[in-house]
């Protein structure tokens, strides 16, 4: 099974897996999960706010009364979650599985180096 397969019967989007996994920490404050979450997928934070208000419909996640609103998980948000990372991990292993040790550490490496450089890139094109 593949990730949309995986997260399909938690109803939440790619967006929404995103903003769960951020907030799988702990509380963050909402102007900055939208800005982090807007700036790495390159969308408009309209679409960010969207899904944190969908998380919140769907009762996975709650926003606190505060002069500078937290975003934080509920319960079904924590669960929701896990399930999540379980799908990643199942995933991530089942495509590894075969590849000797010391090539996924030569892998890792320039996958690293790559998304360093594609950040970077990205960073400097005006929005």
């Amino acid at each position: 099974m593949g990730f949309a397969g995986a997260v399909a019967p938690l109803g939440v989007d790619f967006d929404q897996v995103l903003a769960l996994n951020a907030l799988a920490a702990g509380p963050v404050a909402r102007t900055q999960l939208v800005r982090r979450i807007a700036a790495a997928r390159r969308i408009a934070e309209s679409v960010v706010h969207e899904a944190i208000v969908g998380l919140v419909d769907a009762d996975l996640a709650r926003l606190d009364d505060s002069a500078e609103p937290q975003v934080r998980l509920t319960d079904a948000g924590h669960a929701a979650q896990v399930h999540v990372t379980e799908a990643v991990g199942g995933i991530t292993a089942r495509l590894y599985a075969d590849i000797p040790a010391e090539e996924s550490r030569t892998a890792a490496q320039v996958l690293t180096l790559v998304t360093e450089r594609a950040n970077a890139q990205l960073a400097a094109i005006p929005v």
